[in-house]
Formats: structure tokens, C-alpha cells, sequence
């Protein structure tokens, strides 16, 4: 067929790039650009996380896109391509076959008609997050603004017609949060891959999908003139055992037979991301990658990571912006902030760390909402409490709908969130670690940290036996991880004969309600007597002690 053609004769000139492994490293950082940081791990591990992002402690997240449009949940634009998965047969039912309305047509039906960025960040802000962050593009690899570098194939051109990211800047800066971008295209090169291919059964077996078009393919369609490989990127051969959906996990490092990235797609990465920094930026840019992205294959991570800290240095030469990265050695953890997907330290990490999670799915699925499936605020509260008591932050996705509205329940949780931050705030920001993170038995059964994360909820959950530490100058804050239905709480880890205090406690407040409470310092622990009368929400109680 025509275009599988053009596929395999593509393919075998990227191919040829790899034969000198010196070009998939070439380095595209203009020497006008350089500063303070250059392009490797041993400059970039000079950095120091700034302060601001330190006594933050708490961010939410517009993780929104194209993918959001079917309401059908995470990786939709790859699922989609996958024979007898679920969103396989959900987008049949709703769009057709994928040989005949790709991801390509369901950007084209997105609208984004109830977006309201300055509502949704206003929301957020109301519910303590202390910085925004926003997609800028997904594996999916459309641009969610103007992008010169990817000029058909973003959000101005195609789909809702506006520039989402410039939206969500204005409405952050005017909300006087500091602005964040999640970029994730890196791996739109192998991650499309199922778009290559075709049924192996049924009525349309063996006519290939969508991914497989090029420019000459378009004449009297509505996208005549624009070249989906712009967009699916799969001019190249297939990843080895690339039928194998499970195996692209194993492949996200660009290794264990992944087919290697060529350099003009490398190159034109670099440039889309360079432009966004340009454009907007941001104070923290999140990469969904192993370490940076296109590690270790290319180096355009590194210069991108070099060029965003050189841009943002203060007056005495300190970065003030933040990159984070994934799955991170001991000497890449100084370069970079850890970032953690959906799961949490067990220790107090030395250097600051962020966790990142959604109440959801990370793109809305609608099964989630009709089955009241979402995380708590208790259990977003009881996340936030532990991380920060182990020296991170948390980033909290709230997934919104295609239409760019959130649902009624996502709505309750926020405002849910704000009410508990508005009570307890105090023992949050601007707090630091102290000597333990904590005691109790919820962190007995703790699971221990898969890949990138992913050891979230698999504990016992907390109870009033379980406490969580921080300190912000001569304050200790001591939360109680459940009301005391019995009156009372032991902490161990304060008694009077504790190596971790060398002063006697003079006084103990909860913090909800400003309320002194009575309390008896001995060789057993501190034990502290609760009032009847439970604050507003009592699931997670911050005692101040001083």
C-alpha cells in the first residue's frame, strides 16, 4: 500500500543516523545561550532547589488535552490502536474504526467550549496549592500553544483554535502563582507506534490505522494539505516486540530494543521546548521521562535543563526555576528535582523531592465519575501530610473534562482540600523536616517504591496512632492522622527522656482552631487530651508544639 511504502523507505534512512552513535548526541545548545550551567550532569549538579518551590509544599495540575475529548481515561491516543482494548472498542462505537477516524480526527472534534482557566485557577488557589502547573503536550505530541515548531499540529491551528497554555499563564500570573509546565512529546516517537498498525481480525483486517498517512494522503479530506507524520512521528520501523503493549515500559529509557529516535526529531523537540520557555516562562518545567527526556540517546535534555536554569538566575546568581525528572540516580537527584508518580518516599529524602498523583485517571475518564471511583480529600490530606514530612512536595492533578470543565464531585473534593488547608495550613508551608518523619503503624506496612513510583495506597491506612513530623523555626508540628475517638493521643517519639528533644514542652495547640490543649509530658510519650467538640475536618489533626 502507498504509504506503508513511504514508511519503509523513511525508515531505513533513520536507520542510517545511528551507524556514527556521535550524531544521535549532537548538541544543538547555542553558545550564546550558555551561563552559569552547562549541558551535563556534572555542571548541573551544582544546583540548588530555590526556596520558593521549597515552602510551597503543594501544587495542582491541568494534566488536559486532546485525550480528554472521549472521556475514556489515560493513554487514549495509544489505546485506541490496541486491538481489543477497551478504548479500542470504545472508540469504534463512538468514532468509527481507527483506520478511518484517528487521533488526528478526535483533536479535530475537540473544542475546549467551557474552558474558564481563570475560574479553575482561582479554584485551586482557594484550595491551597501554592503553584500551577499545565500540559503543554502529551505522548500524543500536538503543541498546546502557538507552536512555531510544530506549526499545523497544535492547538491554535487545529481542534479548540486557542492557545491553551497562554490561557492558563495569564490566569496563573494573575492569581499570583508561580507557573509550571508538564512536557511529554519525548515519546510520541515509539509510544504511536500501535497507530503502524492494522487488525488482525474482523471485517477490516489488514487495512491499516490513521499513523501510517502521510501528506499525500489528505487530497479531499479535512485535513488536505497537513501531514499526519507531523503529528504520529512513525516514519521508522517498528520497536522490537513492539505488538507487545506492555513493552514500551521496559523501553522508556530508549533501550532494550527500542528503534532509536532520529536527529532531526530530536532536534525538533529541543526547539518546541526551547520556544515554550521562551514564551511563557515557566518556573518549573516537569519532564515524564527517565531522567530528561531522549536520555541517554540524545542530549537535548541536558541543554534544555541548562538553558531554563541559566535563564532564571536571580541577581546573585541562584536558579530560581525547577526541573524535575523520573526514576533519577544519587548524582542526577542533585541536578534535577525527583519526581515520584503516584507513590512516596519511605524516609526523609536529603534533598527536596516532589510527588506527583491525580484523584482520577490522568486524563478524565467518565467511568471513574460514574462510579464515584475519585480519590478522598481525605485521602489527597493524608498524601500531602506524609510527603511533606519526608522533605517533598505534592502535585495534584485534577482531570478535566474535553469540554475544559470539571465535574460537580471533582468540584466538592477541591473546595473539600481547601477547607482542611485553611484550617491546617500553618503545619504545611514554608515547613521543613525534622530529625524523624514520623511513628505509628501505618508506616510498619509500607510498600516499597516500583520504577517510577506507583506504591501509593498500599499501606495500612492511618490512624490516631500514626503521627507525622515537620518543623518551621522553633515550632514542631505533630499531626494526628485520625480524630481520637477515645480522647486522647500518646506520641512516643516526644516522651520526656526522647533523644529527639532536649527541652521540656511547654505548650500544645491545635492548630484547626487555635485551641490549647492539656497535655502531660512523661518517660511513655506525650500524651495529649482532645476536646469534644471535632473541627469542621477532623481526618487529620496538626497539633503545634512549642
Amino acid at each position: 500500500m502507498k504509504r506503508r511504502d513511504l514508511i519503509k523507505l523513511g525508515a531505513a534512512a533513520a536507520a542510517g543516523l545511528y551507524l556514527n552513535p556521535l550524531l544521535a548526541r549532537a548538541n544543538f545548545f547555542n553558545p550564546e545561550q550558555r551561563g552559569l550551567f552547562t549541558p551535563s550532569w556534572d555542571s548541573l549538579s551544582k544546583y540548588q532547589v530555590p526556596d520558593w518551590f521549597r515552602d510551597a509544599k503543594f501544587g495542582m495540575w491541568a494534566h488536559w488535552g486532546p485525550q480528554c475529548e472521549p472521556e475514556s481515561g489515560d493513554w487514549y491516543a495509544r489505546g485506541m490502536y490496541q486491538e481489543g482494548s477497551w478504548q479500542y472498542k470504545s472508540h469504534i462505537d463512538n468514532y468509527g474504526h481507527p483506520s478511518e477516524f484517528g487521533f488526528k480526527d478526535v483533536i479535530n472534534v475537540w473544542k475546549a467550549d467551557k474552558w474558564d482557566p481563570e475560574e479553575l485557577v482561582s479554584l485551586y488557589k482557594k484550595a491551597g496549592a501554592k503553584y500551577f502547573m499545565a500540559m503543554a503536550n502529551h505522548h500524543d505530541n500536538l503543541d498546546l500553544w502557538d507552536s512555531t515548531h510544530q506549526p499545523n499540529w497544535n492547538s491554535v491551528q487545529m481542534g479548540p483554535k486557542k492557545d491553551i497554555i497562554a490561557g492558563w499563564e495569564k490566569a496563573a500570573r494573575k492569581a499570583d502563582l508561580p507557573f509550571a509546565l508538564s512536557v511529554h512529546a519525548a515519546h510520541a516517537w515509539s509510544w504511536f507506534e500501535p497507530s503502524q498498525r492494522a487488525d488482525k481480525n474482523g471485517p477490516l483486517a489488514g487495512i491499516p490505522y490513521d499513523g501510517n498517512l502521510t501528506v499525500e494522503d489528505g487530497e479531499g479530506t479535512w485535513w488536505e494539505g497537513v501531514d499526519p507524520q507531523e503529528l504520529y512521528a512513525q516514519n521508522h520501523e517498528l520497536s522490537e516486540d513492539s505488538y507487545d503493549d506492555g513493552k514500551i515500559h521496559s523501553q522508556w529509557n530508549w533501550g532494550n530494543g527500542v528503534t532509536p529516535p532520529s536527529k532531526e526529531y530530536c532536534k525538533k523537540f529541543y526547539n518546541r521546548t526551547i520556544e515554550l520557555i521562551d514564551k511563557f516562562n515557566p518556573d518549573l518545567l516537569y519532564f515524564d521521562d527517565t531522567a530528561l527526556p531522549l536520555w541517554p540517546v540524545s542530549n537535548v535534555g541536558l541543554e534544555i535543563a541548562a538553558y531554563l536554569y541559566n535563564k532564571s538566575l536571580d541577581k546573585d546568581g541562584n536558579p530560581q526555576a525547577v526541573v524535575t525528572g523520573k526514576i533519577l540516580d544519587e548524582e542526577q537527584r542533585k541536578a534535577l528535582v525527583w519526581d515520584i508518580e503516584k507513590g512516596q518516599s519511605n524516609e526523609i529524602e536529603p534533598l527536596p523531592w516532589q510527588t506527583d498523583t491525580c484523584i482520577g485517571s490522568w486524563h478524565y475518564d467518565k467511568g471513574i465519575y460514574r462510579d464515584k471511583r475519585y480519590k478522598s480529600a481525605k485521602q489527597v490530606i493524608h498524601s500531602l501530610i506524609d510527603v511533606v514530612s519526608k522533605n517533598g512536595n505534592l502535585m495534584l492533578n485534577i482531570p478535566v473534562k474535553g469540554d475544559g470543565s470539571i465535574d460537580e464531585l471533582e468540584r466538592a473534593i477541591v473546595e473539600e482540600i481547601g477547607e482542611w488547608m485553611r484550617l491546617n495550613g500553618a503545619s504545611i508551608y514554608g515547613t521543613r523536616p525534622w530529625k524523624i518523619f514520623g511513628e505509628g503503624p501505618q508506616q510498619e506496612s509500607a510498600a516499597a517504591l516500583t520504577a517510577q513510583g506507583f506504591n501509593e495506597g498500599k499501606g495500612k491506612p492511618f490512624t490516631s496512632q500514626d503521627f507525622r513530623f515537620v518543623t518551621k523555626g522553633k515550632k514542631l508540628y505533630a499531626t494526628v492522622m485520625s480524630w481520637p475517638e477515645s480522647g486522647n493521643v500518646l506520641i512516643k517519639s516526644l516522651a520526656s527522656d526522647a533523644a529527639y528533644r532536649n527541652k521540656p514542652i511547654k505548650k500544645v495547640k491545635l492548630v484547626s482552631t487555635g485551641k490549647k490543649l492539656k497535655f502531660q509530658q512523661t518517660a511513655a510519650g506525650l500524651e495529649v487530651y482532645f476536646p469534644q467538640e471535632k473541627p469542621a475536618v477532623s481526618y487529620a489533626n496538626a497539633l503545634e508544639i512549642s
